[in-house]
C-alpha cells in the first residue's frame, strides 16, 4: 500500500506525537503507512501525489484570519506551502482530509470566509449531518446526530461556492464539507478521544483557548457527552483511498 501523509503544525513534541498516534489508531494504520511531516520544523518537502494514498492535516496553532502583522514567518511560509499544495490537490481531486486547521486552509483556498464569528470553546458538541452528509461514503456508519470534540478560534463563516456542506452544528454552522468528490475538511477533531483531548487541554492551557482558572471546567466539558463515532471518518477515509 502507498502510504498516507500527515501534515502537522504543532510545535510541542508531546501533543504532536499524540496527534500522530491518534491518526494511526483511528485510521488503522501502521507507522510505515502514515508518514508525518512537521511543517513547523521546516519547509514542506515535495509531495508526489502519485506515490501516496492520501493526505491528512491535523490541528495547529495558526489562524488564517489573524492580521498579517501578527503572523510569524513560519505561519506565512506554511500558509503559502498549503496554497501551492491545494492547487494540485483540488485540481486532481486528490484524497485529502483536513481536521480543524485544515477546514480554514481549504476554506480560504476555495474563496470562503474564515473569521472568529463562530469560534467554539474546547468542549463536546452535537453535530448534525446534512442530507448530503448522510449519503457521503466518508460518513458511513456515523449517525445523523453525533458528538464531537471542538476547540477553535476561527471557523468558516461563508462556505465556498465549490463546497458541499456535510455536517453542521448550532454554534458553528460549518462543521464538515467536501470539495469535489475527494477533498474533505472537518471543523471538529475526528482523531480525538477523551484521553487525547484531556492531554491536549493540559498542553495548551496557556494558549488562549480558555482562561487560566477554567482548566477543570474545560476538562469537565469534554466529558459531557460520549464521543463514539468520529473515528469512523478516519477509518472510512483509509479504507476508501488506500491503494
Amino acid at each position: 500500500m502507498r502510504p498516507f501523509v500527515l501534515l502537522a503544525t504543532r510545535g510541542e513534541d508531546i501533543p504532536a506525537d499524540e496527534e500522530y498516534d491518534l491518526f494511526l489508531r483511528y485510521g488503522g494504520l501502521g507507522d510505515h503507512e502514515l508518514l508525518r511531516v512537521r511543517l513547523e520544523a521546516g519547509p514542506m518537502p515535495t509531495i508526489d501525489l502519485h506515490a501516496i494514498s492520501g493526505i491528512f492535516v491535523g490541528g495547529g496553532p495558526f489562524n488564517h484570519s489573524d492580521p498579517p502583522e501578527k503572523k510569524s514567518a513560519v505561519q506565512v511560509r506554511v500558509e503559502a506551502e498549503f496554497r501551492m499544495l491545494l492547487d494540485e490537490v483540488v485540481a486532481r481531486d486528490f484524497p485529502f482530509l483536513g481536521a480543524c486547521y485544515g477546514v480554514g486552509t481549504i476554506g480560504i483556498h476555495q474563496g470562503g470566509v474564515v473569521d472568529a464569528t463562530y469560534r467554539e470553546p474546547v468542549s463536546v458538541i452535537e453535530v448534525d449531518l446534512t442530507a448530503a452528509g448522510a449519503s457521503d461514503p466518508l460518513l458511513r456508519g456515523v449517525p445523523p446526530r453525533f458528538a464531537a470534540f471542538v476547540g477553535h478560534k476561527e471557523a468558516v463563516t461563508v462556505l465556498p461556492a465549490s463546497a458541499t456542506l456535510l455536517a453542521t452544528g448550532d454554534g458553528c454552522p460549518v462543521q464538515m464539507f467536501r470539495v469535489g468528490a475527494n477533498v474533505y475538511a472537518t471543523q471538529f477533531h475526528p482523531e480525538l478521544d477523551v484521553d487525547g483531548i484531556a492531554s491536549r487541554i493540559h498542553a495548551y492551557a496557556d494558549h488562549g483557548y480558555f482562561a487560566s482558572d477554567e482548566l477543570e471546567p474545560t476538562l469537565d466539558a469534554v466529558r459531557r457527552l460520549p464521543v463514539m463515532h468520529t473515528g469512523a471518518i478516519l477509518q472510512n477515509f483509509v479504507e476508501r483511498y488506500a491503494r
